[in-house]
């Protein structure tokens, strides 16, 4: 009789994962700001003083204003003394009555007739101040910011899974005889 015996294969198999790692660097971003600005211009008031009228009160004002006055004066005066003589000429035909006579008409006119006026009217409200409030001018430039962003591209890792087969037991069969007794 043969005794066998048999010892099977075994096979081994060793597996390591694959491995996917995705990274991104955060984006570039570059921002720069420009500030608003203001420009505020207030220039002073426009003051006007015109006292011409006070200049022709003390002196007279221009020899052009001092000669219009003297030429109206003088025609006043002129009118006043043909209405004079016309009251006078009135008084001398009315001879007859008391009091016209030609010692009491003519002997009133001893009088100097006074030169017109060469300076304009006295008066406290001689002198126009005139006062003008420039509005301000105000410019505004708005504030700017400028956003660059560049995208950086996600980066891939990846390690491919792996399978290691291996015989961890070759197989084998074995004959074993049995051992005969001779001494019978």
């Amino acid at each position: 009789m043969v005794q066998i015996s048999q010892t099977p294969a075994l096979i081994g198999m060793e597996t390591t994962p694959g491995n996917l790692t995705i990274s991104q660097p955060p984006a570039d971003i570059q921002i720069t700001t420009t500030p608003g600005e203001w420009n505020i211009h207030q220039p002073g008031p426009e003051v006007t003083i015109d006292q011409s009228r006070a200049r022709a009160a003390y002196t007279g004002g221009t020899y052009r204003e001092m000669s219009q006055r003297i030429y109206s004066g003088v025609e006043q005066l002129w009118l006043q003394g043909i209405a004079k003589r016309m009251e006078q000429g009135e008084r001398m035909a009315n001879f007859h009555k008391p009091g016209n006579s030609i010692g009491e008409v003519y002997g009133e006119d001893w009088q100097p007739v006074s030169y017109p006026e060469v300076r304009g009217p006295a008066s406290y409200d001689n002198v126009d101040i005139d006062i003008k409030a420039v509005p301000v001018q105000i410019e505004y430039r708005r504030a700017e910011v400028h956003i660059q962003v560049e995208q950086n591209k996600p980066q891939f890792h990846y390690t491919p899974s792996s399978v290691e087969i291996y015989l961890r037991q070759k197989p084998s069969l074995t004959f074993t005889p049995q051992v005969l007794d001779a001494q019978v």
